[in-house]
């Protein structure tokens, strides 16, 4: 069983495992309670995965780059389900690595390093920062996705259909979903009408909601009081997804560098849309910020 690794501020118990660098709880040390998705396998078995190196699904699980195909039968790549090292654990970080090998390279020919750092600040003891940097060691150019994908348990007794979602700054927005295979549906667009930056949660909405390039930089879920639950802070991220199990009491807010492919594509990497491109040697960092409130 893969290790957990725990950091600590005055107000949070933070645990990160070594299965897929995952956060995996955050424990409100004022209240006990906990705050991130508890991964029923009965209704969703994941806690908070780390999307990499692609958002989302390809086209029949395959896809096309340099004139090459390759397989990925599975969704939103494979560093979520393979064991990161451990390069740093103190009472204030966790970093994890994991690089390219024998096993990636059969499905994703790019030498990679992908490091993930968790970190607290004690000047704000309910922050919690997520840091990505990846970096192509190879030859060729790299493309590749990530993304975030944080499940946050509702406050005690409410149901999420009774919470807000939170756009601070924003009167409209604008998305489309993913249809029952996963695959975008850009060209279906809908319109989210917020009044002083908040909608109502709406669990008549299916599936995953996808914001594109609005330049969204916050994200929050309001208690149905409106008191504050969650803020998530992700400045030049182009892509924005909500997502709920309609059978548990959490919320996913997901900061996207990608997204899966749109239903029919038939195109290559290079030809898809929010593809990260990296040249040789070059490193790219990534970073969103989560503040639990009481």
């Amino acid at each position: 069983m893969p290790n957990t690794h725990v950091l600590e501020t005055d107000c949070l118990r933070v645990a990160i495992a070594d299965a897929g660098a995952e956060l995996c709880s955050v424990i409100d040390k004022e209240s006990g309670r906990e705050r991130i998705w508890t991964a029923d396998p009965g209704v969703w078995n994941r806690h908070a995965p780390i999307l990499f190196p692609f958002v989302g699904k390809v086209t029949e699980g395959k896809y096309r780059s340099g004139g090459r195909e390759w397989p990925m039968k599975t969704q939103h790549g494979f560093a979520r389900d393979l064991v990161f090292t451990c390069t740093e654990e103190s009472a204030a970080a966790v970093e994890h690595r994991l690089c390219a090998s024998e096993e990636t390279r059969r499905i994703y020919p790019w030498d990679f390093c992908l490091t993930v750092r968790h970190s607290a600040d004690a000047a704000r003891p309910r922050l919690l920062r997520i840091e990505w940097t990846v970096e192509n060691r190879g030859e060729e150019p790299m493309l590749y996705s990530i993304g975030g994908h944080p499940g946050f348990l509702m406050p005690e007794g409410a149901r999420k259909e009774d919470c807000l979602l939170r756009f601070p700054g924003k009167d409209t927005l604008r998305y489309y979903q993913a249809d029952a295979a996963g695959f975008a549906l850009p060209e279906q667009t809908h319109t989210l009408s917020l009044t002083c930056g908040d909608a109502p949660y709406l669990e008549n909405i299916p599936d995953t909601w996808i914001f594109e390039r609005q330049g969204i930089d916050e994200v929050g879920i309001a208690a149905p009081d409106g008191s504050p639950w969650i803020s998530l802070r992700c400045p030049g991220f182009p892509f924005l997804a909500v997502w709920a199990n309609p059978k548990g009491p959490f919320i996913c807010l997901e900061p996207w560098y990608g997204r899966t492919d749109e239903a029919g594509f038939a195109g290559t990497l290079e030809e898809k849309n929010g593809m990260e491109r990296l040249e040789s040697g070059e490193k790219r960092r990534y970073c969103y910020e989560i503040e639990f409130y009481r």
